[in-house]
């Protein structure tokens, strides 16, 4: 005769999606991880880095200041995780068959990028003050620069694959000139682009690389 099994106790529920815990500290809300994150981007991109305030991020934030400090222990240790998750989060680049085609999709992204509202005021500013906060610099050159870069790199190792770059293709300076034209265009010097703008400089770095 079939024994009838023992209930048996219902394991706990999982914590929410929603939430967190740091070992031995609270549990953090993934929504108000998100208001702050909102916040410090909003404020970063009105007063600038030097002016920024962790106190003003708590606020715009509706939150109180040891909610930043549960998460992040410092200003700086704010900015470069942040900074560091958007260029991590960003998109891979484009395989789209051919390099003239990868560049101009690298094109579209970056200036897309550098048009928003945020990151137009943004980037600017951060790269001002690392100039002058060498703890700043470092961090965003390895966590941004370097992460970027490698993606980067990406599009010209498909193109050397591709037969359409030679082996020995000089990928550092190939890498210069698909950032330094347009960021200087509308980051540095604000000038207005025409509609085919961004085509026409894909010609002319197709043309350098083969140089």
């Amino acid at each position: 005769m079939p024994t009838t099994p023992e209930p048996r106790t219902p394991a706990p529920d999982p914590a929410p999606a929603s939430e967190r815990r740091l070992p031995g500290g609270p549990v953090l809300q993934d929504s108000l991880t998100e208001a702050l994150s909102v916040a410090f981007f909003e404020e970063l991109a009105s007063v600038g880095y030097a002016r920024l305030s962790l106190e003003a991020v708590a606020k715009r934030a509706g939150a109180g200041k040891a909610a930043i400090y549960r998460r992040w222990p410092s200003k700086l240790e704010m900015t470069v995780a942040l900074i560091s998750q958007v260029a991590v989060d960003a998109p891979e680049i484009t395989d789209s068959g051919t390099l003239r085609g990868d560049v101009l999709a690298f094109l579209a992204e970056t200036a897309g990028a550098l048009r928003h509202r945020l990151p137009s005021k943004i980037i600017p500013d951060l790269l001002a003050e690392s100039t002058r906060n060498p703890e700043l610099a470092q961090a965003l050159f390895t966590a941004v620069r370097d992460t970027r870069r490698v993606k980067a790199t990406g599009l010209l190792e498909r193109a050397v694959g591709r037969g359409e770059l030679p082996a020995d293709v000089d990928r550092e300076l190939a890498l210069d000139f698909l950032a330094g034209p347009l960021y200087w265009r509308l980051a540095v010097v604000h000038t207005p682009t025409a509609p085919d703008y961004l085509e026409r400089l894909t010609d002319k770095l197709l043309a350098a690389f083969a140089a």
